[in-house]
């Protein structure tokens, strides 16, 4: 039996995390690194898993769904370049993790999840840690949520496929930035900036996320 780290160690190793999967990778912005400092990962997982919580690499969080690797998570949050005025559409709310990092850095985020029993869970977990700023959506995020558009950045955490859904970009401010992996076998986290109502759209890295359903 794996023995049970205590929340000295996991801090610890939430700090190593930082240091030696997010800043030696080239991650500056130092609202995003504070954040991840602070958020205590482990919290959004398991407890059978806290002790790999802080790994470089992806963790099942059940239904066939995964919490991202640390470095993507600080990467996406980089590239949205958020502000704290900023609102935020979420598609994939997952464990809930990624939420609880924009949330701590923009003034709203909306997320929405396909999976009901997923997003309970990760509404749950968010209010008893307190959030407040945080608006959550049953449903198909291929559709955004046009009552609360338009919004500054929307960030996608889960694969659309070879296209950018149309709804997103119809929902994204002019000038607003929008973060998501494109493609099914080969996909690249893709960085899009509305321009004259349309994305104009930088790949950053290739990445392997679950299809956004």
């Amino acid at each position: 039996m794996t023995e049970k780290k205590t929340q000295s160690q996991l801090q610890d190793e939430r700090f190593r995390m930082v240091q030696d999967q997010i800043v030696r990778r080239g991650i500056h912005d130092k609202n995003v690194l504070e954040v991840l400092r602070k958020i205590q990962r482990h919290l959004f997982l398991p407890e059978s898993l806290w002790a790999e919580a802080y790994d470089d690499n992806p963790l099942s969080i059940g239904w066939n769904q995964t919490i991202s690797q640390p470095y993507i998570v600080a990467l996406m949050t980089e590239l949205l370049k958020l502000g704290p005025s900023d609102r935020v559409l979420e598609i994939g709310t997952g464990s809930g993790y990624q939420t609880a990092v924009l949330a701590d850095i923009a003034s709203e985020v909306f997320t929405v999840e396909v999976l009901e029993a997923l997003q309970q869970t990760a509404k749950s977990r968010l209010q008893e840690l307190g959030y407040r700023n945080i608006a959550f959506r049953l449903g198909d995020g291929h559709q955004g949520w046009p009552e609360e558009a338009p919004f500054d950045k929307i960030m996608v955490t889960a694969a659309a496929g070879e296209h950018v859904p149309k709804a997103l970009t119809e929902q994204l401010k002019e000038g607003g930035i929008l973060v998501i992996p494109v493609g099914q076998f080969n996909q690249m986290l893709i960085v899009g900036v509305k321009h004259h109502g349309s994305l104009e759209t930088t790949e950053t890295i290739p990445v392997r996320f679950v299809p956004l359903v």
